[in-house]
């Protein structure tokens, strides 16, 4: 597990609400089993997941596990809610692309070859019969990061870098689609050469038309040859 995901399972809050008086629980055993869940989802998918397997992989008893979450469900939306509960920092360099580059790259980074990217299928997949773990992958990631590219369309709008009557909604998604379709489907490499694209794309199939020619403008007349 990555540095970050593993950090934000620590800070995970705690299911069970305010602290009773008793044995002080460990952020160790808490990492632990977010960590555990994590993997397992990443490597067997959400549907086969069994406390059993996390108890043993994490180092801690059942009883540990149902003292923290009330049920397997709990413990899959709570693990991955601390995966993908992370800032995102809205960069300004003055560069429309460039801000764009540094987006792509941050995203790129996260699903190349890490545990987040092992894991999305299994979170996909499970979605679709999940109400609750598809809200948490939406209103916790999606949401953030669709909002912080959005500030950067907005902002590139009012440069002139891309045209005023852009639909951003539909920019959002060509931004986002080429790095999911190659990490769900075809399995493509998600690298630098795939963020740069994709920029490019953006910046220059979205940028404003061209000003028309000058209606009293004419070609010259062509001479014919003798």
């Amino acid at each position: 597990m990555s540095t970050g995901a593993a950090d934000a399972a620590a800070r995970a809050p705690s299911p069970e609400g305010p602290r009773r008086v008793g044995r002080p629980r460990e952020a160790r055993a808490d990492r632990a089993i977010l960590t555990a869940a994590l993997e397992l989802m990443a490597e067997h998918g959400v549907r086969a997941l069994r406390v059993d397997d996390v108890a043993s992989r994490a180092g801690v008893g059942k009883a540990t596990i149902y003292r923290r979450y009330r049920s397997k469900d709990q413990l899959v939306t709570e693990a991955v809610g601390a995966l993908v509960d992370e800032e995102i920092e809205i960069p300004d360099s003055g560069s429309t692309r460039e801000d764009l580059l540094v987006l792509m790259r941050q995203a790129v980074e996260l699903y190349s070859g890490t545990l987040a990217a092992r894991l999305m299928p299994a979170i996909v997949d499970e979605m679709s019969r999940n109400d609750e773990l598809a809200a948490i992958a939406r209103d916790r990631f999606l949401t953030r990061r669709r909002a912080a590219l959005r500030v950067v369309f907005e902002r590139g709008i009012g440069r002139g870098d891309l045209r005023r009557d852009l639909d951003v909604e539909f920019a959002l998604d060509v931004l986002g689609g080429p790095l999911f379709y190659r990490l769900l489907i075809t399995g493509g490499p998600i690298d630098e050469g795939l963020a740069q694209a994709v920029v490019e794309l953006i910046v220059r199939g979205l940028a404003p038309a061209p000003p028309a020619p000058s209606g009293g403008t004419k070609p010259p007349k062509r001479k014919d040859a003798r």
